[in-house]
């Protein structure tokens, strides 16, 4: 029985909720309800979905549990109410003989995450990460890379898939949440807030990045990444956009920091036929471009998005 003459001996006896237990206070109210903090404070915050982990952040030393989405699937809240923090990126490009660009991504705090909160105000929030666009297999000097797909959680603005890598000039020229990097056409332009352009062409450049543009030809490399706020002890980057092919001896182009794929020459590549490298999966990484002479290599894929969410636990 529940004494509150015993827990809390200093309170004024007029204070009490009742005159000997709770139950006498309340004889309708059931006792799940008291046992969850229903009358006497809050039920503690508690969901699943995803790959769930804990970390303590050296900077604020507060403890923060992590629900990783590595793929499409659900949040779900199962009590109480919480401030949520989110990492939001879109599948990364993939690659012509340009670099692919980096997926769209956003962080931002503070999503009030309770039991009505999800879909069509229940518990569940349906999470979706992009895929990373696909370059089928074609040479690099063949049109057919496509975009990276879209990711969406926490009812947030949809974060765009990376633009696709150039083939030619015939290639129209792709927004994506990062630009794809040009060749002989114009470079996709990046979404605000979520990537920046491809590198302006001449010959062959590089993706687009969330930190960063892709870079123009001579240089070929892919635009950087970026942490956003710390996420786990490690705080790896993500989005950095593919880097170009080779064309006439210009040497590797390396993918930008945060998943992007390094282009393919005819020495150094992730086959050793020119071919580029694809974007690292669950980056939002652009691919590497494929060589173009003296050996015609092929595209590479994108890399898959993925979703994190955290908040601060007792």
């Amino acid at each position: 029985m529940f004494r509150q003459d015993r827990t809390n001996p200093s309170t004024a006896v007029s204070n009490w909720r009742g005159n000997r237990s709770t139950p006498k206070a309340w004889p309708s109210t059931a006792v799940s309800t008291w046992l969850n903090g229903g009358l006497f404070g809050a039920a503690s915050f508690s969901a699943f979905g995803g790959i769930i982990s804990q970390y303590v952040d050296s900077g604020d030393g507060k403890t923060y549990r992590v629900h990783t989405f590595r793929g499409s699937g659900k949040f779900v809240v199962s009590s109480g109410e919480a401030d949520v923090d989110w990492l939001i990126v879109a599948g990364g490009g993939a690659s012509g003989t340009g670099g692919g660009g980096a997926g769209g991504m956003t962080t931002g705090t503070g999503f009030a995450a309770s039991t009505t909160s999800g879909d069509s105000g229940t518990a569940v929030h349906t999470i979706v990460v992009g895929k990373g666009g696909q370059n089928g297999g074609n040479n690099a000097n063949t049109a057919g890379a496509t975009v990276g797909g879209n990711s969406t959680a926490l009812g947030q603005t949809t974060v765009v898939g990376g633009g696709q890598g150039m083939s030619g000039a015939s290639d129209a020229c792709v927004t994506g949440g990062s630009g794809g990097g040009g060749y002989f056409a114009d470079p996709g332009d990046g979404t605000a807030g979520q990537g920046n352009d491809g590198g302006p062409y001449a010959n062959a450049a590089g993706g687009g990045g969330k930190g960063e543009a892709g870079n123009a030809d001579g240089v070929g490399q892919g635009g950087d990444g970026a942490t956003g706020i710390c996420w786990n002890a490690a705080t790896p980057m993500y989005a950095g956009g593919g880097g170009a092919g080779d064309y006439n001896l210009a040497g590797v182009r390396l993918g930008g920091d945060g998943g992007g794929g390094n282009g393919g020459t005819e020495t150094v590549s992730n086959d050793n036929t020119g071919s580029g490298c694809a974007g690292v999966p669950n980056t939002g990484g652009g691919a590497g471009g494929g060589d173009v002479t003296p050996v015609a290599g092929n595209g590479a894929n994108g890399g898959a998005g993925i979703v994190i969410l955290r908040y601060v636990v007792n």
